[in-house]
């Protein structure tokens, strides 16, 4: 049986790769991708999900363009990293599949109030807006929605956009916060995860040995997107963060972690966006997130290259 998600994403390299695990996994019917700003702004994220679903030869795949900028902030962006285009690398042509013409966050809605309860999976892999705005607007989608599979969030591995936050919640910490306390089953794919699962040279050269489009799509975009973090880590390898979401939905055993409370910091001017992972149940707060720790990282690049060499 076929799972149902809808991916909300501000691609960004490792966004296009998730983009492109689960098109190439039939495990998943990818209903539509919600575009969001975060990586790089709207007016780039927008063209960069259809130039995606276009390498995948995914084109039956829709795309519904969301919020330009956070619940109550200013946009913040990450080209230092992805690159003013945020697919910085690849040259991939301009694509000519045409967007939906309705909102994303109204899509969102529609589509969940008429798809039975309970079926449908949100896999956010970028600031949380869209969903918040969702759920705000449409209070009674909450728990229609089946799980939301995010990556975001960090603790024990703190943060890669400030000392204290991970970039995904820095975003946007109110609608972090929103989706948090939405009652909807969560579970996190974190920094503690995604640190771990690095694109080590060997791992890189698996996949550009693939030889097709998007095998070398996929090695130009994160050979240009990691030296960014090889500079800053100065590890064997750069994480790559959102594909592990959709691994997590293929080959949950490869992942473990626990049932804990997460809260976000939306007051702190040195830690805001911070999670505050209550791994050791310190508290008495609700246990809202299913919180995954680690990871095996090369049965997620196994995975991760089987399936691509099943694209075009």
């Amino acid at each position: 049986m076929t799972r149902k998600i809808i991916i909300d994403t501000d691609p960004g390299q490792d966004d296009a790769v998730a983009i492109l695990l689960a098109a190439a996994s039939p495990e998943l019917e990818v209903r539509a991708l919600t575009v969001v700003a975060g990586n790089v702004p709207l007016s780039y994220t927008r063209v960069n999900a259809r130039k995606v679903l276009e390498l995948a030869g995914r084109t039956d795949i829709p795309v519904y363009v969301g919020c330009d900028r956070p619940m109550r902030r200013k946009l913040v962006t990450a080209e230092h990293v992805h690159g003013k285009t945020g697919l910085d690398g690849p040259d991939l042509p301009a694509p000519t599949m045409a967007e939906q013409s309705q909102h994303g966050v109204d899509y969102l809605i529609d589509t969940l109030r008429a798809a039975p309860a309970g079926t449908i999976t949100l896999c956010p892999l970028g600031p949380l807006t869209n969903i918040a705005m969702a759920l705000v607007k449409a209070p009674d989608i909450a728990p229609r929605i089946a799980e939301i599979v995010l990556m975001g969030g960090a603790y024990f591995d703190v943060g890669n956009i400030t000392p204290a936050a991970e970039f995904n919640i820095y975003v946007d910490p109110e609608a972090a916060d929103v989706v948090l306390n939405s009652g909807v089953k969560i579970t996190m794919i974190p920094l503690d995860v995604t640190h771990r699962a690095l694109a080590t040279k060997p791992r890189l050269d698996a996949i550009a040995a693939i030889g097709n489009r998007s095998g070398n799509a996929v090695s130009a975009m994160l050979n240009f997107s990691e030296r960014f973090d090889l500079a800053k880590y100065g590890w064997g390898g750069a994480p790559v963060h959102d594909p592990n979401v959709i691994a997590y939905l293929l080959k949950p055993e490869l992942y473990t972690g626990r049932q804990i409370n997460v809260t976000v910091e939306l007051a702190s001017e040195l830690t805001l966006g911070m999670t505050v992972a209550d791994y050791w149940q310190i508290t008495k707060r609700p246990r809202n997130v299913f919180y995954v720790r680690d990871v095996d990282a090369q049965g997620f690049y196994d995975l991760l290259t089987d399936r691509l060499a099943r694209l075009p």
